[in-house]
């Protein structure tokens, strides 16, 4: 059974013990929120699995010891949402980091398996799904919700001891070392996408002062959305974003009447709205555009992906763990390495890419 930890001293007595490794994971609330807010903390440590209250006064200090410990591994699954909530709860991020699907998409296993399929993978064991929409931030949890919580820890460790010998065998463990710290060197930076405009497929289509007008809208929206603790698309959806940005309303009066046809738009932000329209970004003359490509890349794009796909079959891959479509496009866009691909892909793709793409550095 799982222990109910409802006191921070009793997680820094038992911090002493001083574990090798530790299972993490987060049950959080961001449903009408931007920030997600932290409900429960489940913990494996050694053959127990404890249940931590966060809500309760001092549990997310009592927390940072056992996050920021250099010499306790935290072995997590899809961790880059769990790390966003323990840096909003309790100012730090769990270091050093193994996360099983990074590893399990490195050691060929799959590409982006939620948990209860990897666990019935490597394990034989079938996971229940039932309470994945449940009220966490309610007290008392019921015992189906204990249940449940504790299972998403349970098996962490069977997961490691899998994917570890086999990132060993295939001389990977630098790969995910290498994974793990760049998401949580993104999750530290917490710096947002520079040119979120480049995120939509509909961007393409806008002409370039158009994409400007949308670029300067949706970082306003991830600016309010972070100041207001709101969803961004309660601020300003995308549909809405990219008709304010295609066609820009003549005045302020046609900007609200634009809004009268998005019912989920907030009305008291058309004044914003329109301050933003009209107040250029410092950065706008560096601003890359998007571009609805013509044949020849398109063609290009197409080899591009088939090299990269025959490379990731020889090192035994799946399909987009090695290069996305979104990296080999700004490869052909801008005749660089993207910094996302990080060294170990580099060094992979190089002799693949350099004949493909010309003017890339192949050193």
């Amino acid at each position: 059974m799982p222990h109910w930890i409802t006191h921070p001293d009793e997680l820094a007595t038992r911090l002493q013990a001083r574990p090798a490794r530790i299972g993490l994971d987060t049950e959080f609330i961001r449903e009408r929120t931007y920030w997600p807010q932290l409900a429960l903390v489940q913990m494996a440590v050694g053959e127990e699995i404890l249940l931590i209250d966060p809500l309760i006064p001092g549990m997310a200090e009592a927390l940072k010891p056992w996050l920021t410990a250099p010499d306790i591994l935290k072995v997590m699954h899809s961790a880059s949402e769990d790390l966003v909530t323990f840096k909003v709860a309790c100012g730090v991020l769990p270091r050093p980091l193994f996360d099983t699907q990074m590893a399990a998409a490195l050691a060929g296993t799959g590409a982006g398996m939620g948990y209860q399929k990897l666990v019935n993978e490597i394990t034989g064991t079938l996971l229940p799904k039932g309470e994945t929409r449940s009220d966490w931030l309610r007290r008392p949890l019921s015992d189906a919700q204990l249940e449940y919580a504790a299972d998403d820890v349970r098996y962490l460790f069977a997961l490691h001891d899998a994917l570890d010998a086999k990132l060993g065998e295939l001389d990977r463990r630098a790969w995910l070392a290498e994974d793990a710290e760049r998401l949580l060197a993104s999750v530290e930076r917490d710096d947002g996408e520079r040119w979120p405009h480049l995120s939509l497929r509909s961007a393409q289509f806008l002409e370039a002062d158009g994409q400007l007008r949308l670029l300067r809208l949706l970082r306003w929206r991830e600016q309010t959305a972070r100041q207001s603790d709101r969803p961004k698309s309660w601020i300003l959806d995308n549909e809405l974003a990219v008709t304010i940005a295609r066609t820009p309303p003549a005045d302020q009066a046609a900007l609200s009447k634009l809004f009268e046809r998005f019912p989920k738009a907030p009305r008291k932000l058309t004044a914003q709205v329109w301050q933003v329209l009209n107040t250029p970004l410092a950065d706008e003359v560096d601003a890359p555009l998007a571009s609805n490509n013509g044949d020849e890349h398109k063609q290009t794009l197409k080899k591009l992906q088939e090299a990269v796909a025959e490379r990731s079959r020889e090192l035994g891959l799946p399909d987009g763990v090695l290069a996305s479509r979104k990296h080999l496009e700004s490869l052909l866009e801008h005749g660089a390495w993207p910094a996302g691909l990080g060294q170990w892909r580099r060094a992979q793709l190089e002799a693949v890419v350099v004949a493909l793409v010309p003017g890339l550095a192949a050193g």
